[in-house]
């Protein structure tokens, strides 16, 4: 596989090609929050939910992403939650959503955290109808929560194959950014710059932006050069870790608070902590700097360093 996912340089995408799909998706649609507000549904009316939990499965599951060929074993593990907090017609829901993303580190049994990622609380509105299948194009706006599912979809990809070439990722986050300005011609909440610091549009930006073109290389270093090589040698493992954050303080030195800088670090802090607790001290001290110049409120987590 890992062979495979070096050749991404190049890759196109495109959506007729007859290979097995990417994504080993788990959904859950959430409708718990509806039964305490005045938003009541029937009894017979939690078939919807059953309804829209498949459906979005079989849209993520079923659907070809890309022209490579992945095996079983080789589909990306994620899984999405969709909490509904609001219901105004029989169509019409509104609610927040989840989605994580796990990583496979190569000769091990370890699964490594890639992206984790919840909305703000009713960033997402949307229309579903039972009897109408998702249907997708990339340049074509057909409904939010369609374009909302294939955005992450690319995300993710993105995400996943920096993580095994340099800037393998790039035709997924082109492929997302077409589809968040398409759905930008709606007037559903995320899909512009000014909804919010942490709307949909701002991690297809911050990828595809060449003013952050080293986040690439953070997810390269971090997982191919880093993780991937924790079994076989350790000491280069963490240099190539720390030269992963060198890259993402470099692209917070361009811009702070950037989404994906912090998304980045949300995820692999607690994963760091854990590599670099028993390392020496000056890999500690080097990294305990940069964690401090990007984000200072992860210090805390370093209180077990020898760091002086």
């Amino acid at each position: 596989m890992l062979k495979k996912l070096s050749m991404l340089l190049i890759l196109s995408v495109f959506f007729t090609t007859a290979s097995a799909q990417e994504f080993r998706c788990g959904v859950t649609v959430n409708y718990q929050k509806l039964q305490s507000t005045t938003q009541q549904y029937e009894t017979g009316d939690v078939k919807i939910f059953e309804t829209m939990k498949r459906a979005i499965e079989d849209f993520i599951n079923g659907r070809h992403w890309t022209n490579l060929e992945f095996e079983q074993v080789e589909r990306l593990d994620c899984s999405i939650n969709i909490i509904l907090s609001q219901r105004t017609s029989a169509t019409d829901f509104g609610g927040q959503i989840s989605v994580q993303l796990r990583r496979p580190i190569y000769n091990s049994n370890y699964t490594s955290g890639i992206f984790n990622y919840m909305e703000g609380a009713n960033d997402l509105l949307f229309s579903f109808n039972e009897s109408q299948p998702l249907e997708f194009d990339p340049n074509t706006f057909y409904d939010n929560l369609s374009s909302t599912l294939a955005f992450y979809c690319y995300i993710m990809l993105g995400l996943y194959f920096d993580s095994y070439g340099p800037n393998g990722g790039q035709p997924f986050f082109d492929m997302a950014s077409t589809i968040a300005m398409s759905a930008g011609t709606s007037a559903y909440k995320g899909w512009k710059a000014s909804d919010s610091q942490k709307s949909r549009y701002w991690f297809m930006e911050n990828h595809t932006n060449s003013a952050y073109e080293a986040l690439h290389s953070v997810y390269y270093y971090y997982y191919r050069l880093g993780l991937d090589m924790m079994t076989k040698d350790q000491p280069t493992a963490r240099r190539n870790i720390i030269q992963a954050m060198k890259y993402l303080q470099q692209v917070h030195k361009k811009r702070s608070n950037l989404l994906s800088v912090n998304q980045f670090l949300d995820v692999n802090i607690d994963e760091i902590v854990q590599i670099f607790t028993p390392a020496p001290a000056d890999e500690q001290k080097e990294l305990y700097d940069i964690i401090k110049d990007v984000s200072p409120i992860k210090i805390p987590k370093l209180k077990d360093w020898n760091v002086k």
